[in-house]
């Protein structure tokens, strides 16, 4: 695993878990963690290997399309309040990203703290689309600087940790900003994604590689990202079970972010 050049302070933010020659597009997976802890991540990190499942359905998904699959690594376990310290690593991941590799179309993938880092720094113009997984959504949080960006929420009808209300709530206050938006609803899933885990690793794998034009979207969140401002509907869709992934076509319709003026 290749880390890029550093970031603020030496801190290295992004690590490639696949990087081909040239890649043409690039994913970011971003953990969860704390409300408030400035501890650096251990060796073994159990937010951080949650995510292992991802990375591994993402890059198999998107094999062959010359799509380089990273993680960001966190300096500190929490977010700790109006530091945003994950949201800062994973824009600094993100200049790593566009300085390696040129602006390319790019998905963040973020799970609890790590929806609400993705949602934050998805203003990047590298920034395509964000699948964002039982994401923490606190009011207060901006969004109109998603105005253009795709975006894509799963959360569990039994999270008791991020609320699936939040998410709503943040899900339509994006849609009326301009945000393309369609969101899922695991049902019997909780906040750690464990149960329906194989639903919830397909389901990402093959909506990330819709987001960057690998693939159709499902008809359902097509319809759903077709909606806009204020229109009602398609981000609370039923997730179905044992979700088949079609193999990517040719990476020549990537898309890009498009902000209407």
């Amino acid at each position: 695993m290749a880390a890029s050049r550093s970031g603020a302070n030496g801190h290295q933010a992004l690590a490639w878990r696949v990087r081909p020659t040239a890649p043409v597009a690039a994913v970011l997976v971003l953990h969860g963690g704390e409300v408030a802890n400035e501890a650096r991540p251990g060796p073994v990190n159990l937010p951080g290997l949650r995510m292992n499942g991802f990375v591994r359905a993402v890059a198999g998904a998107t094999a062959g399309a010359q799509v380089a699959v990273g993680v960001v690594r966190y300096r500190h376990r929490g977010w700790n309040g109006e530091r945003a310290d994950a949201a800062r690593d994973t824009t600094a991941a993100l200049y790593d990203v566009s300085e390696e590799l040129g602006l390319v179309p790019t998905v963040l993938i973020g799970h609890s703290m790590g929806g609400r880092a993705a949602l934050r720094a998805a203003g990047h113009p590298c920034v395509t689309g964000v699948v964002a997984l039982a994401p923490w959504c606190p009011m207060e949080d901006p969004y109109e600087h998603l105005k253009g960006c795709q975006l894509l929420t799963l959360h569990g009808d039994r999270d008791r940790t991020t609320d699936p209300a939040d998410t709503l709530r943040f899900a339509r206050r994006a849609r009326a900003a301009g945000a393309e938006v369609a969101g899922y609803t695991v049902h019997g899933s909780g906040h750690t994604l464990l149960r329906r885990a194989s639903d919830w690793h397909r389901a990402t794998a093959g909506l990330t590689g819709a987001l960057l034009g690998l693939r159709p979207m499902p008809i359902d969140a097509a319809t759903a990202l077709a909606l806009r401002q204020d229109a009602p509907g398609g981000l609370e869709l039923p997730l179905p079970r044992r979700i088949s992934v079609p193999p990517p076509v040719a990476p020549d319709t990537l898309r890009t972010r498009s902000v209407a003026t």
